[in-house]
């Protein structure tokens, strides 16, 4: 299983295919094995930053419409992603999200939870255009850490979040294998944790 765990980022690097353990992180540094950037320019910040539980976590802290940061060895067609966030400020937004069969930073799908706005929701992303799916009405409570996942199979999605699932449906925008990562919007400041992806022989049972 392709695992990564952000936040203590002793064990943050390239996690391989095989399963091999990454290299550590300094401190104030975005992890090594990530790409970085947004769709849509402005200025995001990711970064490698101790949380006050003293554990190291990966936060992005800029501003720009849609920050994103992915892992350039891992491919999936079909698998899941997931990752726990917690949204700790924005006054536009408060998001947090994961990517998945991202071809580049103008062509992914991107589920993600906000706080300020207390839902959940799926886009596809083409030509640096964002496209609506679904969207649900769901609590994301700031301060706190969530769970969010994605199972992606052919044209059938599902998102979990905090073990409970919000949306399943069909969408075939994007088919082709794409590379996995997080993804934050506008003045979000969050912080990412555990991040996780894999095919479906690896995968954890999905909360009903």
């Amino acid at each position: 299983m392709n695992r990564i765990v952000v936040a203590v980022l002793t064990a943050t690097a390239a996690y391989a295919a095989g399963g091999q353990e990454s290299q550590a992180q300094t401190a104030a540094s975005a992890p090594a094995g990530w790409q970085c950037g947004s769709t849509g320019g402005g200025t995001p910040k990711w970064a490698s930053e101790a949380a006050p539980s003293g554990r190291r976590v990966l936060k992005q802290s800029g501003n720009a419409p849609f920050p994103w940061c992915v892992k350039p060895d891992i491919m999936l067609a079909d698998g899941f992603v997931e990752v726990k966030f917690m949204p700790l400020a924005g006054r536009e937004d408060q998001a947090g999200g994961i990517v998945w069969r991202w071809q580049d930073g103008d062509n992914y799908y991107v589920a993600r939870a906000n706080a300020l706005e207390n839902n959940a929701s799926l886009y596809y992303t083409s030509s640096g255009v964002r496209h609506t799916i679904q969207y649900v009405d769901a609590p994301v409570a700031p301060h706190m850490w969530h769970h969010l996942r994605v199972d992606f199979k052919g044209a059938h999605i599902t998102v979990l979040l905090d073990g409970k699932r919000y949306i399943e449906t069909d969408d075939s925008h994007i088919t082709a294998a794409g590379r996995v990562g997080v993804w934050t919007k506008a003045d979000s400041v969050t912080e990412f944790d555990d991040f996780k992806s894999g095919t479906f022989d690896d995968r954890a049972k999905v909360t009903k």
